[in-house]
């Protein structure tokens, strides 16, 4: 065989050998996008990464990033921080073979953002979480950390304000689950609560995933309260509803957080989420977004978009707006040139504090009417 067909072969070799490790092409670059994609959260992961993929597609039909194609590669962290911390040396190992390596979308929950976060804190990429907002996660001095969403404290001022004055709740009821994100939040609504005046007769931890309340709605209803603040996820929620409206509570006033804001709370409750609220860190798709980027969005993903898409969609659009601004592909100059940013995304203005948090950071309050999420406030 001649020495020309030898050359040919190996570099065929050598690009099915890049194919399949997931190696950049030429004028490539990567972004990651790490959150739970199997499992009880894989909706929440897979919203988020095909709001990122769309974005992405969009930048790549406009010439990419600085000339360079952007590639999404998604990373399951199975909601789980151990897994997540595998994720980020996934991440570690492919910054130090070389690879050109821009930034992390990620992670959605609290708890493995802030594992995942000991590793990228030391690498040169930035991170944007699309909607992990424990409060002490931009208070720990990292410098390429951002989040596009607004922070606990945030969430509780404003879903608590809502619940005491404008549903008019005396009593009410905290329940939270026992992972960082739950047990922050739950501190948080009861310590506001309590300052606007409220009681609050009954605090109480669940688990993650749990899916009976008996026990819980005992106390409740011993507890003769007006209303539920409950802090978790939609893996737990529509059982909780169902428990309620079983004992003969499903008439006080429940307000879930962003947790919960998602189809499966509604999907799930055989019919009892009618009428509660829940707290969004962005306004629905159908008000967020017009009808042609839905039809984008399906054509990327061939599903229809959920709450979360619109946060991955503007996570991705802040992580380009800042290498179109810094003029560079270089992280610490990304990180800078986004804390410069002044955006319009689907979630709204973006501008940044030093610390990576919102400037004016939006939290929107919705009801469940006719099966369906309707924005009430703002």
């Amino acid at each position: 065989m001649s020495r020309a067909i030898w050359g040919l072969l190996l570099i065929i070799a050598l690009l099915l050998a890049a194919c399949a490790t997931g190696t950049p092409g030429p004028g490539e670059v990567i972004v990651y996008v790490a959150g739970p994609l199997s499992g009880f959260q894989a909706n929440t992961g897979q919203t988020v990464a095909g709001g990122v993929r769309l974005m992405a597609e969009q930048l790549n039909r406009s010439g990419g990033l600085l000339g360079h194609k952007v590639k999404v590669i998604v990373l399951d962290d199975e909601a789980d921080s151990e897994v997540a911390l595998s994720v980020a040396e996934q991440v570690k190992a492919a910054v130090e073979r070389g690879e050109r390596v821009l930034g992390v979308i990620g992670h959605p929950n609290s708890g493995q953002t802030a594992a995942a976060m000991q590793i990228y804190k030391d690498l040169p990429i930035v991170v944007i979480t699309p909607t992990a907002s424990e409060v002490g996660l931009t208070h720990q001095g990292y410098r390429n950390f951002f989040r596009v969403n607004a922070s606990n404290d945030v969430q509780a001022e404003v879903g608590v304000a809502y619940l005491v004055n404008q549903l008019g709740a005396r009593r009410v009821a905290v329940l939270y689950n026992d992972d960082p994100y739950g047990i922050d939040l739950g501190r948080l609504a009861a310590a506001e609560l309590q300052r606007l005046g409220a009681e609050v007769p009954l605090s109480l931890q669940v688990k993650v995933e749990q899916n009976r309340f008996l026990q819980e709605v005992a106390q409740i209803k011993a507890a003769g309260v007006d209303a539920i603040y409950y802090a978790g996820y939609e893996v737990e929620c529509p059982y909780l509803r169902a428990d309620l409206r079983d004992a003969g509570l499903g008439n006080l006033t429940f307000m879930a957080s962003d947790g919960c804001f998602l189809a499966a709370t509604i999907d799930n409750s055989d019919g009892a989420a009618e009428g509660m609220y829940v707290t969004g860190f962005a306004p629905s798709p159908k008000t967020a977004v017009d009808q042609a980027w839905i039809q984008a969005y399906q054509a990327v993903e061939y599903r229809n978009p959920d709450t979360y898409s619109v946060n991955g969609y503007s996570a991705m659009q802040v992580l380009a707006e800042g290498v179109k601004k810094a003029g560079s592909l270089s992280a610490p100059q990304v990180a800078e040139a986004i804390r410069r940013l002044d955006i319009t995304t689907p979630m709204g203005r973006v501008q940044y504090q030093d610390n990576g948090d919102l400037r004016d950071a939006k939290i929107y309050i919705f009801q469940v009417r006719g099966g369906e999420f309707v924005q009430v406030a703002p």
